[in-house]
């Protein structure tokens, strides 16, 4: 985990924020899949990874009552909690790395945005998944998004594993209803264009 955190603390302090290839000033897509489905605005969200994300800021905006944001990273969950500055106590804050996440409560929506894909070692994809099914109550909603077949192979130094639909029904087997796919097209800061796609699953009762 150590080396995994560390290349991530280094990635924040290298860069402003909104110069880092991830960065999105709207989660346009994100926020369309989350009221598509549905959900009370009491509902238990949690975005993984999340952590310089402005995810939760709209969220809250938009009602949203019980939200957490999850990322290994300290300095990018800070840099969030300054950004929302007295908003920030209504969000739960947790510095971890997802595979060794142990959850307190379940959620009723996961949404990941660029972590899984960064899961090369099959190990760590099962340690994911294991986290996942604690913490997804049945019923519960997961969005996951990740570069797509024909997009970048790597980030942030880093390989990475592409998914089109079939192989993220493969990763996720039966325990997952697939709902939906979307296509973006992201725009990193400096320009460049990064094909994602955008997975939505319901978890089987």
């Amino acid at each position: 985990m150590s080396s995994r955190k560390d290349h991530w603390e280094k990635i924040y302090q290298r860069k402003p924020i909104a110069e880092l290839s991830w960065y999105q000033a709207e989660p346009g897509l994100s926020l369309r899949l989350i009221e598509r489905i549905g959900l009370p605005r009491n509902a238990r969200i949690i975005d993984v990874g999340g952590g310089a994300s402005r995810l939760a800021e709209r969220l809250l905006v938009k009602g949203y009552q019980n939200l957490s944001v999850l990322d290994i990273s300290g300095p990018a969950l800070e840099y969030a909690r300054q950004r929302l500055t007295a908003q920030a106590d209504q969000v739960s804050w947790i510095e971890s790395d997802i595979i060794r996440f142990r959850p307190h409560q379940t959620y009723d929506l996961w949404h990941d945005r660029a972590v899984f894909h960064f899961l090369t070692d099959v190990d760590d994809r099962k340690n994911y998944l294991a986290v996942l099914d604690q913490a997804l109550r049945p019923g519960g909603h997961l969005i996951i998004a990740t570069f797509a077949v024909g997009g970048p192979e790597q980030c942030s130094g880093l390989p990475i594993i592409q998914y089109d639909r079939d192989k993220m029904i493969a990763e996720l087997g039966n325990n997952y209803l697939f709902r939906e796919q979307q296509a973006e097209c992201h725009l990193t800061p400096s320009g460049c264009e990064q094909l994602f796609k955008y997975f939505r699953f319901e978890r089987r009762k």
